[in-house]
């Protein structure tokens, strides 16, 4: 099998990850936790810009099929995690470019996906983050405001906690085999 695709079963792989962690966390109500990108951060990571957007997007399209159409205006999400971690990971994945990377992503993210979620759901989904949602309304904040700060508060912890986490799979010993750049 050729560089190519082992690469693109690896994406495939991950599209799954994607798709099982973020439904078993969901499933789980895990509060600001989703790890539904972690599959997209390792690929973006270990392969590149353009295989991760890849990977991004299939997440979205397929949990299109699964759970409904309203899953892939998300891709956008998805497109801008591979983006940020390609860039930052040019030279590797440090601990430090993890962390920096979720930092990032947990601004950024919402500023994707916070009118997305506004205008589709009017910026309730049933996750742990209606909770800081309702909470910020309550104290007189305008909607799109509320959502998007409701959102950076569930993505600072995800989006960290799913980098530090694929740093450090990254760095297993085991996973040197898996790697084709």
């Amino acid at each position: 099998m050729n560089n190519k695709a082992k690469v693109i079963a690896m994406c495939a792989i991950a599209v799954a990850l994607n798709v099982v962690l973020g439904e078993a966390v969901a499933l789980l109500h895990i509060p600001l936790l989703f790890l539904d990108t972690m599959g997209t951060i390792f690929i973006a990571a270990n392969f590149g810009m353009g295989y991760g957007i890849l990977t991004g997007v299939s997440t979205n399209l397929l949990m299109g099929m699964i759970s409904g159409p309203l899953s892939i205006p998300f891709a956008l999400v998805n497109v801008a995690v591979a983006v940020v971690v390609a860039l930052l990971a040019k030279n590797g994945f440090s601990y430090k470019k993890a962390f920096l990377a979720g930092i990032l992503l947990a601004f950024i993210c919402p500023m994707i996906g916070a009118p997305i979620r506004l205008a589709l759901f009017g910026g309730f989904t049933g996750s742990g983050t209606d909770v800081v949602i309702m909470a910020l309304r309550a104290s007189g904040k305008e909607m799109i405001s509320s959502v998007y700060w409701g959102a950076v508060t569930g993505n600072f912890v995800d989006k960290i906690v799913s980098c530090l986490l694929v740093a450090w799979f990254i760095k297993l010993p085991q996973m040197r085999r898996f790697a084709v750049k």
